[in-house]
């Protein structure tokens, strides 16, 4: 199965285009994301939607974007000027989310922090000879129950 999610940032905007024989829509953009690794340099790919997905793109998305494609991935061989034959990689996008820029976006706060704090319910503040007497009822031991294993339908023991 070949389906591909990738973050990237618009770097030439989108250019509607309809197909000869019977006016599909088709919208091309070229996109760039980092390298893996400091210094690395960036990569572009160019992405293709097609149909009522490619009137979409030319509407909503423009150059400097961050979105977030959903599609599958494909190589395709051109010939260069050189009179090289070059492989380039060619997504097909079938998804296409907006992403805002990661640094203003809100984040949650820490675990550690995030403690919520108690606050005294409405019983807890009477005082204690106006709250109903709760019936003692004897606590019945907590007895762990042990796990069964799993049973395992490998027929191979490793």
């Amino acid at each position: 199965m070949n389906n591909c999610l990738l973050m990237a940032e618009i770097v030439q905007s989108p250019q509607l285009r309809y197909t000869s024989d019977n006016q599909t829509p088709v919208a091309e953009f070229v996109v760039q994301f980092p390298g893996l690794k400091e210094g690395d340099p960036s990569s572009q790919m160019k992405v293709v939607g097609w149909g009522n997905l490619a009137q979409d793109i030319q509407a909503q998305y423009q150059a400097g974007q961050r979105v977030l494609l959903e599609g599958r991935l494909a190589m395709n061989v051109v010939d260069s000027p050189q009179g090289y034959k070059e492989k380039q990689v060619e997504m097909t996008v079938q998804r296409i989310y907006a992403v805002g820029d990661l640094n203003t976006m809100p984040m949650a706060p820490p675990a550690a922090t995030a403690v919520p704090v108690a606050t005294p319910s409405p019983a807890a503040s009477r005082p204690a000879a106006s709250r109903p007497a709760a019936p003692a009822a004897p606590a019945a031991p907590a007895t762990p129950t042990p796990a069964a294993p799993a049973p395992s339908y490998d027929d191979i023991p490793f």
